[in-house]
This record gives structure tokens, C-alpha cells and sequence, in this order.
């Protein structure tokens, strides 16, 4: 089912390597393209254009473009207990892997009377994406709403794709989280739309003349939106960069597997089907140098789909161009591939598997050994699943409670310190020729005197 690339004997630089690996066909600036016109209509029609939209894309035009309040905590009261059960614990553990994460503010001493303090701020408003398209993925709440709420973010807005069998309401379960979480301002918007909503912001319902917005179908603009989707939610992030800060391209779901010999083909086979499921563009990758593994898990593979539930949609993706078998030399050359390939999910079945796991430098998400598949990333490893594809895990990174934060300097100098540096000051401003920033200190150094 899967195709064999063999890049044995074949010495290949990184930029060699990426382009023959697989990847998916769909190209995001072609994407780009086709979201712009609806990004024009959302910032300038508004939420007539959002609700046009959700029945084009949807097949339903919600009731309003807000959740009401009711809803979610009719959601939540309506939730099968094992379900609450289960999404407490993910965010139990979520919360507790990102507050690891919240960086300590450090105060540098230079000299006398010269310090600089490093402040970490969160920003004030952000708008998190959940996708609910071939399913609705209400772990997504979680993994987009615990590191924010961590963070210190104070307003947080969630927005879900409207569904046809909960009369024009996002999936009942992810209202329910968002409930369980306590975040109410929750919006039936999908897709590139629901990213322009957040960018530009809609306002419903004035006059003109001072009356208030409809709240139903208003949504102020926030600073930072995050969360995964499909080509098109990346490619409309993308657009809106400058305007609002954004986590990452977090497209279409991809998983490498990295294996010798001692790996378990039937682990693996399951590892890559498990991402598979998620969409038919979905990327599947084993990188091996065991010909024996490759032939083993193309075997487990055809016997495991057989019996799965969504078997069309993962046959399409383990297909397609986006997934494959590459055969390297040994495995030297297969952590070469992998860094060169970028797993938004990289799993690691090696022999010493910790140690083959240090010499990655890129990847979303390194899962180390036969008992940490992805999926326990996706839902309560209680790290994070909105991570960099399509090869951007190069120089980007998972969402985590960095995205909802900035970083700011604080400067403070006294007369002492700043009489210190002044000559040095005025040295560098002159060679720049800009003697006004040196009078700016040497003004000072007159007045003390």
C-alpha cells in the first residue's frame, strides 16, 4: 500500500533529500490564493459574510455567530461522564507540562547602578482554533486553551466549524470542554473565515450612533491566533501574519516513523495508520535501513486497514504522494532523512532509542521508544499536538505557553551607571552619525555636575 522510496547509495545533501521525500501535493501558496477572497469578505462584510460562508462550506447557517452561554453549559451537563473524566486528566496533564514551560523573569546587574530586567507578558486577547471538519477534534480545546490560560492570557475566544446535526452549533463535545474549561466566548466559525473573524474582528449591529454591538454577532480582534487545521486554515494564517501573531502553519497531520530491526512491525503499522485516520492528505513516513521491517510493516499494514473503521479514508492517505517507505544505508543515514524531513510527529523504535532521540534537531514532537506512539500526544501525554508540518518544524515550534507570551526588556540606569557608558555611548553614536542619541547622555553628565 505504501511505496518504497530507496535512497540506498544515493549520497544526497539536505535540500537533495527534501525534495525527493514525500510530501503532500497541495501547495499553500496556491491556498493562499483561494482564502484571500473570503478574508476580503469577512473584513468587509462581516458577519453576514461569515454566515454565507458557514453554509457554503458547513451546509449550515448557524442561529448566531456567538454560542450562547446556555449552550455550553447545556453541552457540559449533557456530556457522558468517562468523556468529562477522560478530558479532566488531559488537562490536568496539559496544565502541568506547560506550566514547566513558563520562563522565569531574571534581573542582569552590568555595573553600578545599571540593570536590565527581563519581563515575560502575556498578551490580552487570543483566538483559538478547533478543527471539526472529518472530525471534530475536542482535544484541541484543550491542547489550544490550557498553555493560554497558563500564560496569564485574561481573553480567550474559541471557534469551531458550525454542524449540521447540532442545529448550526459546534460539536456538542467541544462545547462541553470549552464549558469544563471555562471559557465562554465560544463562535460557530470555520475554516479560513473563522481565522479572518479573529484577525479583523467583526462588529454587528450599531447604528452608528453610539448603540451597542450585537454580542450575538460581534467578535473583538485579538492579538495572537493559534491552533491546527487543514491547508486552507494554515494558508489564511498565514495571509493574516502582521496583523496578529500566529503559533505556526500547523496544516494537515504527518507522522515519521524511525525504526531498525528491533522495532515491532505491527507497532509501527498501527503508529502510521493512526495518523492516516485523521485525513485523506494525512502523511505517513517509515524511515528504516531493515529491508526485513519494511516488507513486515507493508504486510501489517494491509491486514490492520482491512479492520479499521475509516479504511478508505486511510488507504487514500497511506496512497497518496504525501506518504511512503524510505530505504536508507544504515542508521546514520536514516537520522539524515529524518532531520532533512521535519515530522510534524517523529517516532523513534531503535535500539537505544533515547540516544538516537538526542541527535534530532528537527521535528515537532519526538516520541521515544515502542510505548510512546502518537496518539498519546494527541490527546494526554501532557505535551502538546498543534505542531509544525510540512517540514516548518526546521525552525518552528509546537504551540506552547511561548506563543501567548512576549518578552519585554526593562531598562533602569542610574545617574552612576549611566555616567559609566557615557563616553562609550557617544563613541558608537558618532561613528553611526547620530550625535543627538550622545547628547541625550551627555545633557545628563552636564546636569550632575
Amino acid at each position: 500500500m505504501l511505496r518504497t522510496i530507496d535512497l540506498r547509495g544515493r549520497p544526497l545533501t539536505a535540500a537533495e533529500l527534501r525534495a525527493v521525500l514525500p510530501r503532500a501535493e497541495v501547495d499553500i501558496d496556491v491556498a493562499t490564493e483561494r482564502v484571500r477572497p473570503i478574508l476580503h469578505r469577512v473584513r468587509h462584510e462581516g458577519a453576514a459574510a461569515l454566515a454565507d460562508l458557514a453554509k457554503q462550506f458547513d451546509g449550515v447557517r448557524p442561529p448566531s455567530l456567538r454560542v450562547p452561554r446556555a449552550a455550553l453549559a447545556q453541552a457540559l451537563d449533557a456530556l457522558d461522564p468517562t468523556v468529562r473524566s477522560a478530558l479532566a486528566e488531559a488537562i490536568r496533564r496539559a496544565r502541568l507540562g506547560h506550566e514547566a514551560q513558563l520562563p522565569a523573569e531574571t534581573t542582569t546587574t552590568l555595573g553600578p547602578g545599571a540593570q536590565v530586567r527581563q519581563r515575560w507578558v502575556p498578551v490580552q486577547r487570543v483566538g483559538l482554533y478547533v478543527p471539526g471538519g472529518l472530525a471534530a477534534l475536542v482535544s484541541s480545546v484543550v491542547m489550544n486553551v490550557v498553555p493560554a490560560q497558563v500564560a496569564g492570557v485574561t481573553s480567550l475566544a474559541v471557534a469551531s466549524p458550525p454542524q449540521k446535526d447540532n442545529d448550526g452549533l459546534p460539536d456538542p463535545t467541544i462545547l462541553a470542554a470549552c464549558a469544563l474549561l471555562g471559557v465562554d466566548e465560544v463562535y460557530a466559525a470555520g475554516g479560513a473565515q473563522a481565522i479572518g473573524m479573529f484577525a479583523y474582528g467583526v462588529v454587528s449591529g450599531t447604528d452608528g450612533a453610539g448603540s451597542a454591538p450585537d454580542e450575538a454577532n460581534s467578535c473583538p480582534p485579538v492579538d495572537v491566533v493559534t491552533g491546527p487545521g487543514n491547508i486552507y486554515v494554515a494558508a489564511a494564517k498565514r495571509a493574516v501574519l502582521g496583523m496578529v501573531g500566529i503559533d505556526s502553519e500547523a496544516g494537515t497531520t504527518e507522522i515519521a516513523v524511525l525504526a531498525d530491526d528491533s522495532a515491532d512491525p505491527a507497532f509501527v503499522a498501527a503508529d502510521l495508520i493512526s495518523q492516516a485516520e485523521h485525513d485523506p492528505a494525512a502523511g505517513s513516513v517509515l524511515v528504516t535501513a531493515s529491508a526485513r521491517l519494511a516488507e513486515a510493516v507493508a504486510a501489517e499494514i494491509g491486514a490492520q486497514v482491512d479492520t479499521a473503521a475509516h479504511a478508505q479514508r486511510i488507504r487514500t492517505a497511506l496512497t497518496g504522494a504525501q506518504s511512503a517507505i524510505v530505504v536508507t544505508d544504515d542508521l546514520d543515514h536514516a537520522v539524515e532523512v529524518v532531520n532533512a524531513y521535519a515530522a510534524e510527529h517523529l517516532e523513534i523504535h531503535t535500539v537505544d532509542a533515547d540516544a538516537v532521540a538526542e541527535r534530532i534537531h528537527n521535528a515537532g514532537a519526538i516520541f521515544v521508544g515502542p510505548y510512546s506512539p502518537v496518539p498519546l500526544g494527541d490527546y494526554i501525554a501532557g505535551s502538546n499536538h498543534v505542531l509544525p508540518t510540512g517540514g516548518t518544524a526546521r525552525y518552528a515550534s509546537g504551540l506552547g505557553v511561548q506563543a501567548y507570551l512576549k518578552s519585554v526588556q526593562v531598562v533602569r540606569y542610574d545617574s552612576v551607571g549611566l555616567e559609566q557608558v557615557t563616553d562609550d555611548l557617544v563613541t558608537l553614536a558618532r561613528s553611526e552619525d547620530l550625535p543627538a542619541h550622545g547628547r541625550a547622555a551627555t545633557l545628563r553628565r552636564e546636569r550632575a555636575r
